[in-house]
């Protein structure tokens, strides 16, 4: 459950979880020309290490945002930089620590199709942790992407297609193949706005998995949503249900 609080260019946040876990952050938007302040402390384990502070400046310089951040007193620094363009950017952060782990990511793309790629590199064992790249296509009627994660292990095909103008139905299909266990997972669903407040989601995948929402606008920007999903291989088995609600004042 969580809950937000804003006032001028003051903005809290609480969040509570099941295991009775607190967080709040407090985040000082302007507190200077171009930078951002958040403090975020966790509750019960309130101590310094719970603790971390971030700064954002983000016109340090034109196309460019600088983001610092520190954890005390365990955590490494962090010194982020991002670059931006119009049909571009790229990000890379560094753990400011004697064996520093390095990640570089960026983007291109330009007439609905894009590229991407993010990459880790451990200075200290001198290899590469973490790899991925995906391409994509956009129009005004349907989206597709490949993607390649896991360090190649995994690979991923999306597909969405609208029926009409007004995307009032979709469909969609999910393509997963693990290599490594040499498994593939074929997940199809569908999407259907049957009014203004009323939308009904659906989807079903090759290993009997079957899942269904509906979503009830109650009043402007607050949302009830019920869910329902049970293994169609194991009937005997009780189905899960859900049920959630969204509240903007």
């Amino acid at each position: 459950m969580s809950s937000e609080y804003k006032h001028k260019n003051t903005l809290i946040s609480v969040k509570v979880d099941t295991e009775s876990n607190i967080s709040t952050t407090l985040t000082l938007l302007k507190a200077l020309p171009s930078t951002k302040l958040a403090i975020s402390v966790k509750l019960p384990d309130c101590n310094a290490r719970k603790i971390s502070t971030a700064f954002k400046v983000s016109e340090a310089l034109p196309y460019r945002k600088l983001a610092v951040s520190v954890k005390l007193p365990d955590d490494p620094l962090k010194l982020k930089l991002q670059y931006f363009h119009e049909n571009a950017t790229f990000a890379t952060v560094v753990c400011m620590k004697p064996s520093p782990a390095i990640e570089f990511s960026g983007t291109v793309g330009a007439k609905g199709v894009s590229f991407g790629a993010e990459c880790r590199y451990d200075t200290a064992r001198g290899k590469f942790r973490k790899y991925r790249a995906a391409i994509g296509m956009t129009s005004k009627y349907y989206h597709a992407a490949f993607i390649l994660a896991d360090r190649g292990d995994t690979i991923k095909v999306y597909g969405l297609y609208h029926f009409d103008k007004k995307q009032k139905a979709s469909a969609v299909v999910e393509l997963t193949r693990k290599l490594s266990k040499n498994e593939n997972t074929l997940t199809v669903g569908g999407l259907y706005t049957v009014d203004a407040q009323t939308t009904v989601k659906a989807r079903l995948n090759n290993t009997g998995n079957l899942a269904a929402l509906l979503r009830l606008e109650v009043k402007p920007r607050s949302h009830l949503m019920i869910s329902g999903e049970f293994d169609m291989k194991a009937l005997d088995r009780p189905p899960k249900i859900g049920l959630a609600l969204a509240l903007v004042p």
